[in-house]
């Protein structure tokens, strides 16, 4: 039915047996509440209401509705108690997104997070397409670059990804090291096949490598870091992760305008509620001891 207005005023003035008294509840006149009645009555095609000089008094018809509504109003009550029931607790599904290069880090972190939240059950979508938080497809989002003005995000800052241009040792063994910015035409570098101008460091090489010596294109971030660590040419890792592993070498001093600030974007309707503020609290906190962030 269309008319739940109706409905709700009919229940009112049901259960409080006067007009005036469900106008009062509603906060409506009570010529509006005369007015839902009949309109409804006509709907229905019955009397739901005997009218008299004490009020009004419900037929059989408006005693089916009054116990119809009644058993409506208690379920909505069950409902609100449970989805406040869930706001309160650290539980339940959190879908967190972020771009490939946090993906270690966010492994990590919420593996941490489950331990001390066994109720939780994690979703991670790893992809450089901003995910709607407005229409749920993610709680919690880790975003690089400009965080977007949109009024109804709560965005913090979380730190800064230093990125450095790496090679593996075979590399460098087969063709020499990168003697600064002179020695790039010499090079073979990879990197992603479409560049995203909000990445400094792709915009970098964009810029700065001519296309005869991008010898490997890939089509994600992920495929881009497996290139490197395979040897097939000079590309951009996450610092953290150049440094740490074994037979990685970094062939240019690192530069400032390569790095990305990182940004928590969580909705203004979800900012508050128990598990994604639990989240987010723990999140900022494991961000100060990772690595070169």
């Amino acid at each position: 039915m269309d008319n739940w207005d109706e409905i709700r005023t009919a229940f009112q003035v049901a259960r409080l047996r006067t007009v005036s008294g469900a106008a009062e509840v509603l906060g409506v006149h009570h010529a509006t509440v005369i007015r839902h009645i009949d309109s409804l009555e006509g709907k229905l095609g019955a009397k739901l209401f005997q009218r008299h000089a004490r009020g009004y008094t419900p037929t059989e018809a408006g005693e089916d509705l009054l116990q119809v509504a009644t058993a409506t109003q208690d379920q909505l009550t069950q409902l609100a108690g449970r989805i406040h029931g869930r706001g309160a607790s650290v539980s339940g599904e959190l879908i967190v997104t972020c771009l490939p290069q946090m993906s270690p880090l966010m492994a990590k972190t919420l593996t941490k997070y489950q331990a001390d939240h066994p109720d939780v059950r994690v979703e991670l979508v790893v992809d450089i397409r901003p995910l709607r938080l407005e229409y749920g497809e993610a709680h919690v989002a880790l975003r690089a670059g400009q965080p977007g003005n949109d009024l109804d995000n709560v965005v913090q800052e979380l730190g800064t990804m230093p990125m450095g241009l790496f090679a593996h040792r075979d590399y460098i063994f087969r063709h020499g090291p990168l003697n600064g910015m002179e020695d790039i035409p010499n090079h073979r570098f990879v990197r992603v096949t479409n560049i995203d101008p909000r990445a400094p460091f792709m915009r970098w090489i964009g810029e700065h490598v001519p296309d005869e010596n991008v010898i490997y294109k890939c089509s994600s971030t992920n495929a881009v870091q497996d290139a490197i660590l395979a040897g097939a040419g000079i590309g951009f890792l996450p610092s953290y992760m150049g440094h740490e592993r074994e037979n990685m070498v970094e062939v240019m001093e690192p530069n400032p305008e390569w790095f990305s600030t990182f940004w928590c974007i969580t909705h203004v309707d979800l900012h508050r509620t128990a598990k994604v503020s639990s989240f987010v609290n723990f999140l900022k906190e494991e961000a100060k001891a990772w690595p070169d962030l």
